[in-house]
Order: structure tokens, then sequence, then C-alpha cells
């Protein structure tokens, strides 16, 4: 939770193949917080450990605490390299699209690069449409697919993610998935043979594919690589290097 604890995690997820850590921050009693300079500290210290050889990505997750005026405020207070950002709390309706599309241009001209979360496919359909309509600006925006919701015992399986792969739906170049539950190396493999970027860590899953409780996550990342079947690793320079192209 400490930044010290941040920089610590993030370098042993690079040894063991990470090419990015997914930041949130907590405030004196570990609960949830949108805070840029508790943000610039973790980010500091994560820096520190890892050097310019991991994206690190901030939240921006409401958790309903947060309104999206406060998750814009904080990342334009914060300006890290790479924030996550829900759809449906960033821009929940029509109403909101305006203020939106402005936020994402400014990211655009500050070179800080989102990555678009996708509760459901129908949300992957909303994106595209925004996307068309010129409120995105950003041709391959990355996204991020959720197998399943938090919800007490939510385990998800890997035919989770067909349905955002499915005839019709729309195709993002740049797309990772996260699952919950012990079947999240089982969920990410089959997104890394189908194209896609693997996203492990304790924020969805406590568990080794065996079952057990993972020590680290560290181990989840080793769990999750793939070489073996000849999908690559991509290394946070190369990460780095892609999102730039925004």
């Amino acid at each position: 939770m400490t930044p010290a604890e941040l920089a610590a995690t993030a370098a042993d997820c690079l040894e063991a193949g990470a090419a990015m850590i997914h930041v949130h921050v907590r405030d004196r009693d570990g609960r949830h917080l949108l805070n840029a300079e508790a943000y610039r500290d973790a980010i500091k210290a994560i820096r520190a450990e890892t050097g310019e050889r991991m994206v690190i990505q901030i939240t921006s997750e409401a958790l309903g605490i947060y309104g999206a005026p406060e998750q814009m405020a904080v990342v334009r207070a914060t300006r890290p390299r790479a924030v996550s950002l829900a759809l449906r709390e960033i821009a929940p309706d029509a109403a909101a699209e305006p203020a939106f599309a402005d936020f994402l241009g400014w990211l655009k001209a500050e070179r800080i690069a989102p990555q678009f979360i996708l509760y459901e496919p129908a949300e992957a359909v909303r994106l595209d449409g925004l996307r068309r309509r010129g409120l995105v600006p950003f041709d391959e925006p990355p996204v991020l697919y959720v197998l399943g919701r938090y919800t007490a015992g939510q385990t998800s399986t890997p035919q989770d993610l067909l349905p955002f792969l499915a005839p019709g739906q729309p195709v993002f170049r740049r797309w990772m998935c996260c699952a919950f539950g012990h079947h999240e190396a089982a969920c990410t493999a089959m997104a890394g043979l189908l194209g896609g970027g693997l996203r492990v860590g304790f924020e969805n899953n406590l568990r080794l594919p065996t079952g057990e409780t993972a020590p680290s996550n560290a181990d989840l990342v080793r769990a999750a690589v793939l070489e073996a079947a000849g999908v690559q690793r991509m290394t946070g320079e190369t990460l780095a290097a892609d999102w730039s192209t925004l």
C-alpha cells in the first residue's frame, strides 16, 4: 500500500516478466484514494526501483466514491504516462460526452496513454461509436475486457472472453483482459493465444492456477508466461514505444 511497498512489488514483477504496473494508492486507513500527491510519491518510488523499464499506469477508478470531474482532475494534476479509464464512469451518458472528449483531447496532447475498461461487449460497441464520431481522438485505443464482476465468489472462465471477440464486435488491436479467481491464468492464456495482452494481479485474484494462495503478485506474473506456446514477452520499453504512437 505504501510507495515503498509498491516499488518493491514493481521490481519483483519486472523481474518476473511484467511490462507494466497498474497502480492504486490508499489513504492512511487503507481505503481507495484518488490523490495526485499520493500518485506522484508512488510513481517516484517505482521509478527509483525500475527506471524506465516498466510502464506505470495509474487508475482513475471511482469505486462509488468519486465522480467523473474528480477522476479527470486527478489525472490532470498527476500527469502520468498511462491511465485506466472505465468508460461507464468517465462518460456514463450522452450528457457527459463533451467533457469526456475534451479530456481525451488533453490526454492526447500530453501524450498520456489511456486504457479503456470495458465491462461488457455493449461498452466496446459504444466506445467504437465514440471513436467513429471523433470524440475519442485515438485510432487504436488500448482496451481492457473485464471477465465478470466484483461480486462475492466471482470466478471468471476463459469462455467469458468470447462475447468480446464475437463476429460483429469492434476490433481493437491493443487489448487485454482481466479475470477474477483462480482461473485467471487460464483466461489470460486464452487472451494471449488470441492476440491480447495478459493482465494479472491481486486486484482481481489471490490464487495460483492450483488454487493455492499466491505468495505475491510476481508469482501470478510467472504463472501467466506463454513463451512455451510461442507468445513472446513484451518489455516495458516496447510497450511504452507502442503506446507512444497512439
